[in-house]
């Protein structure tokens, strides 16, 4: 099976945006006109996550989503304000091919068993933001509260067992910093779970990715190195070709 390179898109509004460690938000572009180009690169799956309406409390904005959705040409996962089966079914009848739950499930857990039983384990993925404390110990974040919690493997584990089909592990220190995956962490979880592990947070060039897939992860996802082009982070959209991938030893 052909190993997936995922764009992730922050969308907030009417526009698709880029963090740095959760905060710094910058403007992309027009979602339409980025999904467009995405489209020309052939790109294996995008993520669009809504980073606005989970913290206040709305629905997913159904009408700007129908519209992407009938706009992308490549598998989509959205996540977002996600809070109960109907809002799922409405999602995925779309268009949309999985959704990404976070916050909701951090408050109730069942919720992924409740999903997975209805729609399928393959359509349920859950995004699990980890961040180091003081102690440099890795704890869950939950970004609508903003606090940490609970032992990222032992969430894993937990949501293996609730039926979940994919574990997003996202770096939230090294979002944005195009740095380099979290080895440690991409190794500690994934040589604990058999549900695939999608490695997110600090891509910055596609030997990262090789290196992330040779460390345990079963995906990669990424912001800045499919957005960002040179040291003044000039907005460019990108996606790495096959050769490209092969030249680092990254064979799909």
């Amino acid at each position: 099976m052909r190993t997936r390179i995922i764009p992730t898109l922050l969308l907030k509004g009417h526009g698709f945006y880029k963090s740095q460690k959760f905060k710094d938000l910058r403007y992309l572009g027009d979602p339409i006109n980025i999904l467009k180009i995405f489209n020309e690169k052939e790109v294996d799956e995008v993520l669009i996550l809504d980073i606005s309406v989970s913290k206040e409390g709305q629905e997913p904005q159904y009408d700007l989503l129908r519209d992407l959705a009938g706009e992308a040409f490549m598998p989509l996962g959205y996540g977002g304000g996600i809070k109960d089966i109907s809002q799922i079914k409405k999602i995925l009848n779309m268009g949309f091919e999985k959704v990404c739950l976070n916050s909701s499930v951090l408050q109730n857990p069942m919720f992924v068993k409740e999903a997975a039983k209805v729609f399928g384990s393959s359509t349920i993925s859950v995004m699990v933001d980890v961040k180091k404390n003081f102690f440099g110990k890795y704890e869950v974040f939950n970004h609508v509260t903003s606090k940490s919690s609970s032992d990222p493997l032992k969430w894993a584990k937990e949501l293996e067992g609730l039926g979940v089909g994919e574990i997003i592990l996202n770096s939230v220190d090294r979002d944005g910093v195009m740095k380099g995956f979290d080895l440690e962490l991409i190794k500690t979880v994934s040589s604990q779970v058999s549900v695939p592990v999608v490695a997110s947070g600090g891509a910055g060039s596609v030997q990262d990715l090789h290196t992330a897939i040779s460390g345990g992860a079963s995906a990669v996802a990424a912001g800045s190195l499919f957005v960002f082009q040179g040291p003044l982070r000039a907005v460019l959209v990108s996606y790495p070709s096959d050769e490209e991938c092969a030249r680092v030893g990254f064979n799909r």
